[in-house]
């Protein structure tokens, strides 16, 4: 795990190695473990090192073959990497590191570019062929890693972070009007390549791209996700699912448990987390992985509201598993001290609190561990979102199932009965708030749609990404790796192959990964029914601990005088809200990130960009 960043020069004159230093500066946090460069004509590329496999100099990068054909800048992990090596090797291959970073050089060596069809594991790389005369960059399946670039005149620069480009003082002078207004009337990012910053964009999750002297080619889709359309299982594969989704959920974690350093997990209490503290414990009694130690190390966080606290589900899943249990309890006066560097640590603006809570819990796993695993990802494949409930029912009634329409109605009804009332009142003040903005954006209907096509959508665009991106940030601000074994691309695939049912019945959801689990994880957590996540009690600390700032925001010059919303709207709005006048909703929240972000990447931006570069030189 690293952060990579270069420049791509086609009119012949050389990189400037000035601009390269500040954007390795600005990426910093994401290697504390060394930076490396080099410079060949018109060509840079840069490194900050995070050592996760082979922990010896020998792993530094830019890492080259002994031919010098190729060189390569990477971030991430190809967790399939010792198969690879011992395949590599029968072919003829020798190796000089123990390191992943140099099977993928010798992996495109060997394959090209179909070498990424072989990778299982997170990873955006930059690399130079000097045979082709160009520099080949790609993305993994889902997008877990990031990579950002920009054309500009006669070159192009990348970079495993936005601000990182913003080092060259004439990229991403403006926000992107589209993106913003998809961000602040919908709560949609990281859904497209575009992102907040004009002329900034994003090699989207499964793409390939190449820049020569002629320019750029692609991005050029590599892999793609289909998910079967099917509603009704087969007797044998309802049989059969929930075993092999087991065996292969865990081989994804044996996986992500290869590391040099030590390796813990994210506990929320809910099913796909305790699904991954499960299996590890179970590897650690047959396995024993050495990356784990003796006791497995989980991180949560906790609250003294109980409306928002998931210690009793927490406390079974450590009393079934024996973990070494440590907890952090985020508050609102502390997120008032940190509020703006996680702003600065997002690059982009976020929709919700939510991600305030994974920020504190990666701040406390920093002191013990540099990996750690959780269980991103599942929601979107397995329909754990409450809403895909109504997606499921209008499936049905697209097909005329009619009778299965009735019975599914009525388990949704059932389970879920108070989250469809509360989600019909949301709707209305969602709409009602965006009459206060003043930039147009084509609506985004996230749920609407076939069952299928809207989980395909959520998982590669219009919602997975979003939370890839704040993971990816929490974790590396605090040089921590994340991984996510349910994003192995075997689960992925395997999940995508299964009809609806699978995923839910009944208002059941994920029930195919709950029936892969009996045994494994406890019944208290198994047969949960509500969701939460790692959140945060955002409306409670927006009318309280934060009025008072959320009030000077709303009152201060900037913010008054950006095109982008009607200020005494959103004012009274507030005042509304704070009264008992008006129901709460993250279009609250997105306006003030809002302004903080435009505030610090635009009205300040030199001052900031100076002080964060400098303060990696520390």
């Amino acid at each position: 795990m690293c952060g990579i960043a270069g420049i791509v020069r086609w009119d012949g004159g050389p990189a400037d190695p000035v601009l390269l230093n500040r954007m390795s500066a600005l990426l910093a946090h994401r290697g504390p473990d060394g930076a490396e460069s080099v410079i060949e004509g018109p060509i840079g590329l840069a490194h900050r090192r995070l050592a996760i496999i082979d922990l010896s100099d020998d792993g530094r990068q830019p890492m080259s073959t002994a031919d010098g054909t190729l060189t390569v800048v990477f971030n991430g992990e190809v967790f399939n990497y010792l198969e690879l090596r011992s395949e590599l090797e029968e072919a003829g291959h020798t190796f000089r590191t123990g390191s992943d970073t140099e099977v993928v050089l010798a992996a495109f060596a060997a394959w090209g570019r179909e070498c990424l069809d072989r990778f299982n594991g997170m990873f955006a790389f930059a690399l130079l062929d000097r045979r082709r005369g160009e520099v080949f960059f790609a993305r993994d399946r889902l997008g877990i890693k990031p990579l950002y670039y920009t054309l500009n005149g006669d070159r192009l620069l990348f970079a495993s972070e936005c601000k990182a480009l913003l080092a060259d003082p004439s990229v991403g002078r403006s926000p992107s009007i589209p993106a913003l207004a998809t961000f602040l009337a919908w709560g949609v990012h990281d859904h497209s390549e575009m992102t907040m910053f004009e002329g900034v964009f994003q090699l989207p999750p499964g793409h390939w791209m190449v820049a020569n002297e002629s320019g750029i080619e692609g991005p050029v889709r590599w892999w793609d996700l289909v998910v079967n359309p099917a509603v009704d299982a087969e007797p044998d594969l309802e049989t059969d699912a929930p075993g092999r989704l087991l065996e292969l959920l865990t081989d994804a974690v044996r996986l992500r448990l290869r590391s040099d350093v030590p390796v813990g997990t994210c506990l929320s209490g809910g099913i796909d987390s305790t699904t991954i503290v499960a299996l590890i414990a179970r590897l650690l009694k047959d396995e024993h992985p050495s990356s784990v130690g003796d006791r497995q190390r989980t991180f949560s966080a906790v609250y003294t509201d109980t409306r928002f606290d998931e210690r009793q589900f927490i406390a079974t899943a450590v009393q079934a598993t024996g973990v070494a249990d440590s907890y952090v309890e985020p508050d609102p006066e502390r997120l008032r001290e940190d509020l703006l560097d996680l702003v600065w640590t997002q690059d982009e603006p976020f929709g919700s609190l939510s991600i305030y809570a994974q920020y504190c819990v990666m701040r406390l796993a920093a002191d013990q561990v540099t990996v750690v695993l959780d269980g991103q990802g599942a929601d979107e494949q397995l329909a754990g979102y409450l809403a895909y409930q109504g997606t499921y029912l209008s499936t049905l009634a697209r097909q005329g199932r009619g009778a299965r329409l009735i019975a599914e109605a009525a388990g949704t009804l059932w389970h879920h009965r108070g989250f469809f009332l509360d989600a019909a009142r949301q709707l209305l003040v969602r709409r009602r708030r965006r009459g206060a903005l003043r930039i147009e954006a084509e609506p985004v209907h996230r749920y609407s749609g076939t069952l299928d096509w809207v989980l395909g959508r959520e998982t590669v665009a219009t919602n997975l990404p979003a939370l890839l991106r704040y993971e990816d940030r929490n974790s590396m601000r605090f040089g921590i790796e994340a991984r996510v074994p349910f994003l192995d691309y075997r689960v992925v695939e395997y999940l995508a192959s299964l009809p609806l049912d699978q995923k839910i019945r009944r208002g059941v959801t994920k029930r195919v990964l709950r029936r892969a689990i009996r045994g494994l994880v406890p019944e208290a957590i198994r047969c949960r029914m509500d969701k939460m996540g790692f959140v945060t009690p955002e409306e409670i600390w927006m009318s309280g601990a934060l009025a008072g700032l959320v009030e000077e925001v709303l009152a201060s010059d900037s913010f008054c005088s950006r095109p982008y919303w009607d200020a005494g709207k959103v004012t009274q709005d507030f005042a509304d809200y704070r009264a008992g006048r008006a129901a709460y909703s993250h279009e609250v929240f997105r306006v003030v990130i809002t302004e903080l972000w435009l505030r610090l990447f635009f009205d300040v931006r030199e001052t900031t960009l100076a002080a964060r570069a400098a303060a990696s030189k520390e």
